[in-house]
């Protein structure tokens, strides 16, 4: 298959805003590759989403400038690329940057315009064409011939698209494919896609979107979950083996030693726990987020001694040999509490709104985040923002990406100051809201400042346009229309409260979000 035809899918898709027009260009692409082998369909899949089958690659954007002019006419296939991607991560050690930038000068002179478009977004990150995750799994159940239910929860119990993929389109028959989606179960040391929460703006809300009676029934309960201001960790322990993930399914076993140890004590042999680690003081209060997060992020002894994380559970997805995605929440919570007593989030179960926003009140004054209202009869939808999950915070906030940042003046001279700040269009991009330096400081100044460099697009001389990857959650007091900005709305008085470096660029906050909020 020619690399052609996939740059060809990807422009096409980007240039819609239909979903049904997205979804029939990635069919027809997707049985293409189908018809060339299950390699050519992993390479497929993988670039159709925006990604490349090497995690690193040692390239970048500052590496894209200068490439040669592009070929008249297309001769890469999907395999070449991928080969030369392939060598190019693997070149290290003395020589091996200028190895690296010729090895992609060279793919790049084999490239058509339309090739190099893509190439360049596959390198950079940045390839955003409305091609999100959800719409290609529903491409690849359509293609297949299988319900699109079958396909995404295949790809939550296997945590990626691409061997979802090859097996659904590897496939002879539907039936086939069924069965090789069946294949894909929970199992203990792979990570599954995290369950995610709504919003609601308030603890009412959310509970009565959760626990509505009708005329002859009383209110259902619900669970209101301490959410607290640490990372999210899914842990997997196989007798004395147990690896810890990240939010974003990253493997940080070896970074934390203490949660280790932790679920290693807990009287149970087979576990998948799901819940949040955080860094406490000596009142047991959440130390600043960026501690915990530093302390995760690093294997450096020396803050480790400093910053120690503590694991709090607050849903179990296994327990010795059981299985418990499809369990209600009620029932999980009964297992989680005798599995993993002394790490349990902290919880009340009650169907009065007053009950639930005095838990609220009472973990926000203890330094945490806020609350998330769960519905007890919910399975454990993983991979999904589903509506059994609220999340409830105490103010207004939102996450966005960083678009560009500004030169500061007088005491903030010589630094990246006022930050650009847009949220996710689901059909492909960014729409700004506004522009904040307020809330920062001088060590949050002195990281952006480089931290933005490392992701300098251009510059004007004032403004420093970069490559929308940075997230961060914004604090403000409410929307106003605008003509100002192309989305038709402002914020009002935003405010950094912290960057989000567990989270990527595409499970920002959408502008749809931020509509609603407007009502």
């Amino acid at each position: 298959m020619l690399f052609d035809d996939v740059a060809d899918a990807s422009a096409q898709v980007a240039a819609t805003r239909s979903r049904l027009a997205k979804r029939a260009v990635l069919v027809d692409v997707l049985r293409r590759a189908a018809a060339d082998g299950p390699d050519v369909v992993a390479i497929v899949s993988r670039y159709l989403g925006g990604e490349l089958r090497q995690r690193r690659t040692g390239l970048g954007w500052r590496s894209l400038s200068g490439m040669p002019d592009p070929a008249d006419t297309p001769s890469l296939t999907v395999r070449d690329v991928d080969a030369a991607f392939a060598h190019v991560a693997g070149l290290s050690g003395p020589g091996s940057s200028t190895a690296r930038l010729e090895a992609a000068r060279t793919l790049f002179a084999a490239a058509t315009e339309r090739e190099q478009r893509l190439l360049g977004g596959l390198v950079s990150g940045e390839l955003r064409q409305g091609a999100l995750d959800a719409l290609l799994l529903d491409a690849v159940g359509e293609a297949a011939g299988v319900p699109a239910d079958s396909v995404r929860r295949a790809a939550m119990l296997a945590g990626e698209t691409e061997a979802v993929a090859v097996a659904a389109l590897g496939a002879a028959s539907p039936d086939d494919a069924r069965a090789a989606l069946d294949q894909f179960t929970l199992t203990v040391g792979r990570p599954v896609r995290p369950m995610l929460a709504q919003s609601a703006p308030d603890v009412a809300t959310a509970v009565a979107q959760l626990s509505a009676g009708t005329d002859n029934a009383p209110a259902a309960q619900v669970v209101v979950d301490t959410k607290l201001d640490g990372i999210r960790i899914q842990v997997h322990r196989d007798g004395d083996d147990v690896r810890v993930y990240t939010r974003s399914l990253d493997d940080v076993t070896a970074r934390v030693p203490e949660i280790v140890a932790a679920v290693r004590a807990l009287p149970a042999r087979t576990l998948v726990l799901d819940g949040e680690a955080l860094a406490l003081d000596a009142e047991g209060r959440p130390r600043p987020f960026q501690e915990t997060a530093s302390r995760s992020a690093t294997r450096d002894a020396e803050l480790a001694a400093t910053a120690t994380l503590t694991p709090f559970f607050f849903d179990v997805l296994h327990a010795d040999g059981r299985d418990l995605l499809d369990a209600p929440l009620r029932e999980r919570l009964a297992v989680l509490d005798q599995v993993a007593a002394g790490h349990v989030v902290e919880r009340v179960v009650t169907s009065d709104p007053a009950v639930a926003a005095e838990h609220f009140r009472s973990v926000v004054a203890a330094g945490q985040e806020g609350v998330v209202v769960k519905a007890v009869d919910a399975p454990y939808e993983a991979g999904r923002r589903g509506a059994a999950w609220v999340k409830v915070k105490p103010r207004h906030t939102l996450d966005l990406v960083v678009l560009a940042v500004e030169r500061g003046s007088g005491r903030r001279s010589g630094l990246l100051s006022n930050i650009h700040l847009g949220a996710r269009d689901p059909d492909g991009g960014f729409v700004m809201l506004g522009k904040t330096f307020k809330g920062m400081t001088d060590e949050m100044l002195a990281w952006q400042t480089q931290r933005f460099r490392e992701l300098e697009v251009a510059d004007d001389g004032w403004t420093v346009t970069v490559r929308p990857e940075q997230v961060v959650e914004i604090a403000f007091d409410g929307l106003q229309r605008s003509t100002r900005y192309p989305g038709g709305l402002a914020l009002r008085f935003a405010r950094v409260l912290r960057y989000r470096d567990d989270k990527p660029a595409t499970e920002a906050d959408t502008i749809d979000t931020v509509r609603a909020l407007l009502g």
